[in-house]
């Protein structure tokens, strides 16, 4: 089942890539625009946000063709501001996966039937973390690391990969550029994951995967932002998996301000090229609400 476990740890990858940056005609501007992945909150303020992250792949680099398998990730993240200087928030990362194997339909994941041999699905790992700005005078440099515990008992069962089973410390260090006269900016995203715990536990235990990304956005408003994006992964093995994997992804989104609170985003990408993975595409959005 190495093949599995491989294209859902690379489908998770990407719904960790958090996409919100915008710039206006307009000075006070909405949360697109100034509140980009870089960017914390105040003290008594939530940040709170809901991702929908679907993989889905008739491809791979192990055998070529292959029958549709979904891998499906809901993500709740809930951040609070604490302090006076918009420097520390706290928060709580949830994540929910649905997958299905074997071509079954690519929307059988919403059915959770758990059929024996094809699906699986259920609460799979939660993480509290923190999110901080290292340096004061650069407000748009901040780096968010969690610490990801697994609920589950088994990543496979009868055939059906769900998560890993094994405990992440995640860290992701987040920069953005704005250009003159604020209709583009350049973000920017290194996120590191290192996977330990008993080998016999967990397929990705004693590796790192590092993830570099950057997000061109332009802004034709302070309500509406459209960027591209280009990601790489690579997974590291750190002694006694003998497993190491790498992709390319390219792709792109928009994100809209619903109300003055909440936003809406949709992203879609396309895995390349990679080696040992899967190449398929993420279909994604997400809500996020900010008070």
């Amino acid at each position: 089942m190495k093949q599995f476990r491989s294209h859902m740890l690379m489908a998770g990858i990407l719904l960790c890539s958090v996409l919100g940056f915008s710039q206006d005609d307009d000075q006070q501007g909405s949360n697109i625009q100034n509140l980009t992945p870089s960017k914390l909150i105040g003290k008594g303020q939530w940040d709170i946000k809901w991702f929908n992250n679907l993989y889905t792949e008739t491809e791979d680099t192990f055998s070529g063709d292959i029958p549709r398998n979904v891998f499906f990730t809901s993500t709740l993240d809930i951040f609070t501001g604490v302090g006076q200087n918009r420097r520390v928030n706290l928060g709580l990362l949830l994540e929910f996966r649905s997958n299905t194997v074997g071509g079954r339909g690519l929307f059988d994941f919403l059915s959770f039937d758990g059929e024996e041999g094809t699906a699986r699905s259920g609460l799979t790992s939660l993480a509290p973390a923190i999110k901080f700005t290292p340096i004061a005078s650069l407000n748009n440099f901040s780096i968010q690391s969690a610490f990801f515990i697994p609920l589950v008992d088994n990543e496979t069962e009868n055939g059906v990969f769900l998560d890993q089973n094994g405990f992440t410390w995640q860290n992701r260090f987040f920069y953005d550029y704005s250009f003159a006269q604020g209709k583009w900016q350049l973000f920017s995203e290194l996120n590191s994951e290192f996977n330990f715990g008993d080998e016999a536990d967990s397929f990705a235990n004693n590796s790192l995967r590092l993830t570099p990304g950057l997000f061109l956005s332009y802004f034709p408003s302070s309500k509406f932002t459209v960027l591209v994006l280009a990601q790489h992964s690579q997974l590291l093995d750190l002694g006694g998996t003998e497993f190491s994997q790498d992709f390319t992804a390219l792709g792109g989104g928009v994100k809209y301000q619903l109300t003055e609170e909440l936003n809406i985003e949709g992203l879609y990408t396309n895995f390349v090229r990679g080696n040992d993975t899967g190449l398929g595409q993420t279909f994604n959005i997400g809500l996020r609400a900010v008070f």
